[in-house]
Parts: structure tokens; sequence; C-alpha cells
């Protein structure tokens, strides 16, 4: 309290922290505004005209302010909100693109919408079956690092080992052109070998054994947190046969798959005659030779196999090959004989 008639009156101290950028014009006016007389002190005119001075670069008012504030928010949101609904929209390509190659899109997208995908019959689909002859042994020439490169070259659609199965006419039906598609992809990668090298084996051919069968299968959706598209059925492992009692760089036919070839027509093909298959008994079998209008390969001679010739040790090394191979193969194979 200050005494009545006393000449010191009592005044807030401003003491401003260097740190702070305050007008030195407003620290003027507030002490005008503290005079004692009332004469001395502004006007409300001349504190706002004054006011208005020092915040010439300033002609908002406070609700502008906030405003601007809010708009400012906003902007920086709305553009915060487009990148991460871009990096989502990245994701999830990404995560279709993996989805779509272990499934088929159809069966992929009726999953994606939480549907059930019903097991289906297919009367008439071609299978292929395809193994990398003596790949252990090439695998055991290279690190690891470079197996896996070779691996990824060759990788189709489904591997078992060093073996890969691919399928036509499902889930959508092409009517007969299923065989053709499987023909015409067995020849194109015969043809690509011709030129293939190993990089770090440079003087090695790689060589394919590829069956192929034409029948009915039945396909459906397996697993529940990891779902795989599979196929089951008696063409599955006649396939599989075609492919393991066939010979390096030629193309296995079942008497089947030959009929419809044939019944499409432009390819040739040449009678390799009857072979004992495991399971199956005897089989009339066909190689498949290249199109009609230019042969891939010409006709081989069947050897006579005794137990010194070259081409019955290359058979038991290809079986010592696929069995030491983890037995993964040929426990595949086992499990299709049930089918």
């Amino acid at each position: 309290m200050v005494k009545k008639g006393g000449h010191m009156p009592a005044r807030p101290e401003l003491n401003v922290d260097t740190d702070l950028d305050v007008n030195p014009a407003l620290l003027h006016l507030i002490r005008d505004c503290w005079a004692e007389r009332a004469s001395e002190r502004p006007t409300t005119s001349m504190i706002r005209s004054l006011m208005k001075g020092m915040n010439s670069n300033r002609n908002d008012n406070l609700m502008d302010h906030v405003f601007n504030m809010l708009e400012t928010y906003a902007s920086n949101l709305e553009s915060e909100v487009e990148d991460r609904t871009k990096e989502l929209k990245e994701e999830k390509k990404k995560s279709d693109l993996l989805l779509y190659r272990m499934l088929p899109k159809q069966v992929a997208d009726k999953l994606k919408l939480g549907q059930s995908v019903e097991p289906e019959t297919f009367d008439s689909v071609t299978v292929f079956f395809s193994d990398v002859v003596s790949f252990t042994t090439l695998a055991g020439r290279g690190t690891p690092l470079q197996d896996m490169n070779i691996a990824a070259i060759f990788q189709v659609v489904e591997t078992i080992g060093d073996g890969y199965l691919c399928v036509s006419g499902l889930p959508h039906r092409n009517g007969r052109e299923h065989i053709k598609a499987i023909c015409n992809m067995s020849l194109g990668f015969m043809k690509s070998l011709e030129g293939f090298r190993i990089p770090h084996l440079p003087h090695e051919r790689v060589n394919l054994r590829i069956g192929a069968h034409t029948g009915s299968v039945v396909a459906g959706v397996v697993g529940l947190t990891m779902p795989r598209y599979c196929l089951f059925g008696d063409t599955v492992n006649t396939a599989s046969r075609m492919e393991s009692n066939g010979k390096p760089g030629m193309i296995h036919l079942s008497a089947e798959a030959n009929y419809l070839l044939h019944v499409v027509g432009g390819f040739q093909t040449e009678l390799r005659g009857e072979v004992i298959i495991k399971g199956k008994g005897v089989m009339e079998t066909y190689w498949l030779l290249g199109a009609a209008n230019g042969v891939h390969r010409p006709p081989i001679q069947e050897p006579i196999i005794t137990s010194s010739t070259e081409p019955a040790q290359m058979d038991e090394e290809d079986r010592n090959i696929t069995t030491d191979y983890g037995g993964i193969y040929s426990e595949f194979r086992k499990k299709a004989d049930g089918f």
C-alpha cells in the first residue's frame, strides 16, 4: 500500500529477459500508461495507433491468427495424410504382389474379401514337372549365394528341392490350350538353356529333365494361417513319373498328353515305347521334339540298357542326387503316390 500523499508510487519493474524479442516502444508505452497524472497518460486512440504501428506487419486480429494457425495445421495434416496414404498403397501393392506369386489371382482376390475357396474339379489340365539334372553336384562347386542365384533363375511356380511344378488349365479353364501352353513353355526352357552358362562354372552345361501329363485334378486352398493352392489327383503323380523316368535334355510326354497334342496340332513327337513306371506299370510314352514347322531337337535312339552302359550309370547318379537333396523330392513322390 502507498501512503496517501507519498512521492514514490509503487510500480512493477520491467526487467525484460535478453532472450525475449520485445519491442522497446512497447515498454515505453507501458511506462507512459503508469504516469501519475492522467493528462500525461496516452489516450485509448493513441494507444491503439501506437499498437497498430508496432504490428504494422500483422494486420490480423486474434481470431485471424487462430484461423491461420488452424489452416496451417490442416494443410500440414493433409500433406502428412497424403504421404502416409501413398506409403500404405505402396505396401499394399507389395503385399498383393507377394500374394499373387503364392496363389492364383482369382483365388487370392476371394481370400482378400474373406470368401471361402471351395475345392474344384478340373476335367482336363496339363501338369508339368522339371528337374535340374545334377543340381547337387553343381551346387557343391559353388558358394551358397551362387547356388541361390542359380535357383532363382529357374524358379517357376512350385519348388520341391531342385524340382519345379507348373500347371495350365486352372483356375481359368482354357479348353485344349493347356497342352500347347505347357509344350511351348517346355521348348522355351530347353531353347534358353542352349546359351545359358553358370557365371562361376562357365564350362558346365545345365540340363533339364521335363515330364508332362494331361488329365483331371482337384484344386483347392489348403491351410488357414498359410494358405497354399494345391493340386490333388493321379495326374500329378503321373506327371511326376514322366519327369523322373525321362532323360536329361528331353521332354517326356504321357500317351494322354501326346494324344491331345496331336488333336490340337502344331507339334512333332516321337514314340519312345513302353516304359515301366513305378506305381503305374507299363506305359507307352513319347518324346516332344519341337514345333511342327521347326523340330527343336532331332529324334534320339533309345539306348540299350546294360549294367555297364554310361546312360544306366547316369540314371543311377540322378537317383542318388535326388535322394541326397534332403530327401525332399523323393518324399514328395511318396506322398504323390497316395493321390
